[in-house]
């Protein structure tokens, strides 16, 4: 059979001195060190999360091809915040700390369904905080090894505050096809090799595992009541997390055991010069991953701002009730027409395309997406302002020429991803998904719609700038 490079679980000699040698920034908390009121709120947090239908299969995009996530998970965090992984946009259902009233609806009702607010996400920011609290303490019961080791643990939480949890659930019985890890032959993968995108530098990331018996309502009530033996547990092979440094294939791989309610923490820079993935056990698994998200561009507050300074150079004629750019700077319309790009792209379509699956149970993203596609509106008003003004024959030729070219890049790349946006959503993996799960190819409207400045479709004014710049 082919070569495979060499791991150590901890029944092997040596396990210790490589995890202390190579993997010095993975730390272990077991179970035990965990107060057990903890475990409780938080298996139940979670369990309510499965029961309430929270948990769905990303639909991403790998190498111009779109897969389902064999994990089916949420994005817990921050209000307004997001996480962009493997070209999808995640957004949060927000966490809610106690005595906070959040964001209500048009009827002055909760953002946030009675069940969830109530049972998980209060749980969730509360686990937060409190795994955080104990991190800062002397960092007793947090180990590099099991049992404990004399290193002295990492101060994991000294950094930053997470600012989001994404929560993965799966049931590897539900699964016909699981890939075998193919370098260590560790065994079955849940999730394969790879590094967590999108994290602020040298931040850790703080993983809560909990294995549970099995999925259905009346098994994941039984798990809640606590009533499975542990002796089934143990007989049953328990899920794992493997490790490897990235671009290395000497030194030996890590597969690190976790019984349910243990945490392990990625610390320093160990999610940067190596990789993890996981490796599936034998029952379902929930796992709630803690983390500090690099949200500069990222954020509602952000792209809101961006909103804001495109929409600076509209002028408005308060008597006549007509519309006319400020400035015609190529470098300022090139400017507008990338936020432009950006907002009906990176935010717009991403939520229509899978964001919109939690308005369901959470409608705390539905007013500021529907204000920001007004903005986008007045955005298309402005390309068919600067469209008139290029098309002008009274322009000045040099300026006309200048402003045409910013035009003809902002027409093509916007067409482009129409079109990908479009075969996205018309997928037969799309098409596959229930009604309300489905992608929704939005905004999408007829060439004729008479509240639409532009057509949809650009081909034919794209036509029209090219043969400006040809004469």
């Amino acid at each position: 059979g082919e070569q495979r490079i060499p791991y150590l679980s901890p029944a092997d000699p040596g396990f210790q001195e490589l995890w202390d040698s190579s993997y010095a920034g993975l730390a272990l908390r077991q179970s035990s060190a965990l107060p057990d009121g903890l475990h409780e709120r938080v298996q139940s947090a979670l369990i309510t999360l499965q029961r309430c239908g929270c948990l769905l299969r990303d639909l991403v995009r790998v190498r111009d091809r779109d897969i389902f996530t064999a994990v089916s998970r949420a994005l817990v965090g921050q209000p307004g915040y997001t996480y962009r992984y493997l070209n999808t946009r995640l957004f949060t259902i927000p966490w809610h700390c106690e005595g906070e009233e959040g964001q209500k609806d048009e009827k002055e009702k909760p953002c946030c369904d009675s069940d969830l607010r109530d049972d998980r996400l209060l749980e969730k920011k509360q686990e937060k905080e409190k795994k955080e609290e104990e991190e800062e303490d002397s960092g007793q019961g947090c180990s590099h090894s099991s049992p404990p080791s004399s290193t002295p643990p990492p101060d994991v939480a000294s950094l930053v505050q997470f600012n989001m949890t994404l929560i993965n659930y799966m049931d590897p019985t539900a699964m016909t096809q699981l890939k075998e890890e193919p370098y260590y032959g560790m065994g079955k993968m849940a999730v394969g090799w790879h590094h967590d995108e999108n994290l602020v530098p040298l931040s850790p990331v703080a993983v809560y595992s909990y294995s549970c018996e099995g999925t259905s309502k009346e098994e994941l009530k039984k798990e809640r009541e606590g009533l499975e033996k542990e002796e089934v547990q143990k007989e049953k092979a328990c899920w794992r997390v493997g490790l490897k440094v990235a671009w290395d294939i000497h030194t030996p791989g890590l597969a690190l055991p976790l019984q349910s309610g243990d945490c392990y923490y990625m610390t320093d820079d160990l999610n940067r010069t190596h990789q993890h993935c996981v490796l599936a056990g034998d029952t379902a698994r929930f796992s709630s991953t803690h983390r500090v998200v690099q949200c500069c561009t990222g954020t509602l507050d952000y792209i809101q701002k961006r909103c804001s300074e495109a929409l600076k150079n509209l002028h408005t004629d308060p008597e006549k009730n007509t519309k006319s750019l400020k400035s015609l700077l190529p470098s300022t319309l090139q400017h507008i027409e990338d936020i432009h790009n950006e907002v009906e792209f990176e935010w717009l379509r991403q939520y229509w395309f899978q964001g919109r699956r939690y308005a369901r149970f959470c409608s705390w993203w539905t007013k500021p997406m529907e204000q920001m596609e007004k903005d986008w509106k007045e955005m298309e008003r402005m390309t068919q302002l600067l469209l008139d003004v290029v098309e002008d024959e009274n322009t000045a030729q040099e300026n006309r020429r200048e402003m045409a070219d910013v035009l003809l890049n902002a027409l093509t790349d916007r067409q482009q991803h129409r079109q990908t946006w479009r075969d996205r959503c018309q997928s037969s993996l799309a098409q596959a998904l229930a009604a309300e799960e489905a992608p929704a190819d939005q905004p999408y409207w007829s060439n004729e719609d008479p509240d639409m400045p532009l057509p949809f479709d650009l081909s034919e004014i794209i036509s029209r700038v090219e043969s400006l710049l040809w004469r």
